[in-house]
């Protein structure tokens, strides 16, 4: 046997070798796949998914257009003119012959429609005292305006105008405000009609600035300019959360602190003035101080009660036997711990209302009842 005839059979060994290989392999490969897909019978669908795409990020919201085109039209430009004696020289009094010279001021501010038929919600400090008040519209129409009524207490006025086709403005419903709202501020600032500032909200309840009786102001740091009082502070959907009525100029230090009436305020007093040319608020015949802050086990510092200052003989408090030096320490069972807010919660319940005080009167405490009645008009 040569050479050749030796290696033919272990060449056709080794192909059988490797064929058998191949087969080996290729049968436990599918019954590793068969494995697979038993225990994981959506592996071919998950594979068969393409990868998801990145998550959408949140729209940024990059514009308030929309706010302002829903708000604007309804906020007007006011102008006065008032008539003031002013006293002069003696030299010119001889001259004259009088005391004083009548000089003519011009003055303005903004307002609010609130209903079709031409009411305006505004300032009283914008009417007060003028002669001739005159509107200038959105549409640049312009028309002279009456004075409905007027609330110095909360500084509001409600004006009328006789005209067609206005723009009432969306008034808030939702009045629950947090700080860090964003606000924008509508109106003639400086003479320059609906000018737009934008702002958050600093702070609610704002009631310590003494400059009207009743305050519950909305603090912004929008920019709110002369000519802006009356006009209007909106939400970012456009709708009126109040009524910007002043702000802490830069004589006192100030910087962007200004501050607007609550429209759920503006919109009791407007209709008070509607229905009744005047506003009706319980009153209780005394006057209030806070106490000093106490400290508590824990640290912290609270105050509970108020000491009633004085008390109007023959009012409401005088009637339930309340007296200066007293302490008042709750109203229907509410703690009370603020002065000027116990002041505004008695201004918003009607004369008439029956209200439950508990008193402190040295070491003794009792409960006592007091009528409201109508609030006497400011001297």
């Amino acid at each position: 046997m040569n050479e050749q005839d030796q290696q033919a059979p272990r060449t056709k060994n080794s192909v059988l070798s490797l064929a058998g290989f191949l087969l080996r392999s290729v049968i436990a490969g599918l019954a590793l796949a068969f494995v697979v897909l038993y225990l994981w019978p959506n592996l071919n669908e998950r594979l068969a998914q393409k990868p998801s795409a990145t998550p959408a990020q949140p729209e940024i919201f990059t514009s308030y257009a929309d706010a302002v085109d829903r708000t604007a039209p309804s906020v007007v430009s006011i102008y006065t003119k008032s008539v003031e004696l002013q006293q002069v020289s003696p030299r010119l009094q001889k001259i004259l012959g009088s005391q004083y010279i009548a000089r003519s001021r011009q003055n303005m501010g903004s307002g609010v429609l609130v209903s079709e038929d031409g009411y305006i919600l505004t300032n009283n400090h914008v009417i007060s005292r003028v002669q001739n008040i005159s509107v200038g519209l959105w549409d640049g129409r312009y028309a002279e305006a009456q004075v409905v009524g007027s609330d110095p207490e909360t500084d509001l006025a409600v004006l009328k105008i006789e005209l067609t086709g206005l723009p009432a403005a969306p008034l808030a419903e939702e009045t629950e405000l947090r700080v860090g709202d964003v606000v924008l501020a509508i109106g003639n600032a400086f003479g320059l009609s609906h000018t737009v500032t934008m702002g958050i909200i600093s702070a609610t309840g704002r009631n310590d600035l003494r400059s009207v009786l009743y305050e519950d102001f909305i603090q912004t740091d929008a920019a709110i300019n002369a000519g802006n009082s009356g006009g209007a502070l909106i939400n970012y959907r456009g709708e009126v959360i109040g009524i910007s009525t002043r702000n802490l100029g830069q004589t006192q230090g100030a910087q962007n602190i200004g501050f607007a009436i609550p429209i759920a305020m503006a919109k009791d007093v407007m209709q008070q003035i509607v229905e009744n040319g005047t506003v009706r608020r319980g009153w209780l015949g005394a006057l209030f101080s806070d106490l000093p802050l106490s400290q508590q086990m824990d640290g912290s510092s609270s105050r509970r009660g108020i000491q009633v200052r004085d008390v109007t003989t023959g009012g409401p408090a005088w009637t339930a036997g309340i007296r200066a030096g007293d302490i008042l320490l709750s109203l229907d069972g509410v703690e009370i711990g603020d002065a000027r807010a116990l002041l505004l919660v008695i201004s918003q319940r009607q004369p008439g209302s029956r209200v439950e005080f508990q008193v402190q009167r040295d070491s003794e405490v009792f409960e006592t009842y007091a009528t409201l009645i109508q609030q006497p008009p400011l001297r």
